[in-house]
């Protein structure tokens, strides 16, 4: 079967952020050198700009790439009550892509084009949490609504932060006192 040029450089492409994603995950954006990506995909440095223009274009199309797969769960499976039991087990839905939104992060102090993605992902989806939020809960107000996904994510972006150090509660407790907060925030006013 002989594969379209389309297919292959959604192939290449996927093959470069694969590459990069380990280049980023090993020495951080800021560190990773476009000839560390070149190497790890076995290509030259000249073949990934035929599919990327810089290293923020790559980036950029890996931050994408996470926030479509976030978003893809949480229109999938991801349900309200399952959150406590992430928050309070440190649980997490993929480490690679939490490492890289930490990498991100920090890569935002320095670099304003990635502090434009990094506001471009949060943006998505936290619009996307709030039509979910919605759907399951079409009796609160759009400002319920946005006040609980912006509390919710200040606690799953802290317990990604919190996952770097032991824990010092126990996660069944944890768990029963996060089930109450967001039982607590779904009540209509």
């Amino acid at each position: 079967m002989i594969m379209k040029l389309e297919e292959r450089q959604k192939l290449r492409q996927d093959e470069i952020i694969i590459a990069a994603r380990r280049c980023f995950c090993a020495s951080g954006f800021h560190a990773a050198s476009m000839s560390q990506i070149a190497g790890e995909a076995k290509l030259s440095v000249g073949q990934i700009y035929r599919y990327f223009s810089n290293k923020d274009a790559i980036i950029e199309e890996m931050v994408r790439r996470i926030i479509d797969s976030r978003i893809a769960e949480i229109e999938g499976k991801m349900q309200t009550d399952r959150i406590p039991q992430l928050l309070a087990w440190r649980q997490t839905l993929n480490e690679d892509d939490d490492k890289l939104m930490l990498e991100m992060s920090a890569e935002a102090t320095r670099n304003p084009l990635v502090a434009s993605m990094l506001a471009a992902a949060d943006a998505r989806m936290f619009a996307n949490a709030c039509e979910s939020l919605k759907k399951q809960n079409p009796h609160l107000s759009e400002e319920h609504i946005r006040c609980c996904v912006e509390i919710t994510a200040v606690m799953m972006e802290g317990t990604l932060f919190r996952r770097l150090t032991l824990q010092k509660a126990s996660p069944e407790l944890l768990e029963k006192r996060y089930r109450e907060i967001l039982n607590m925030l779904l009540k209509a006013n």
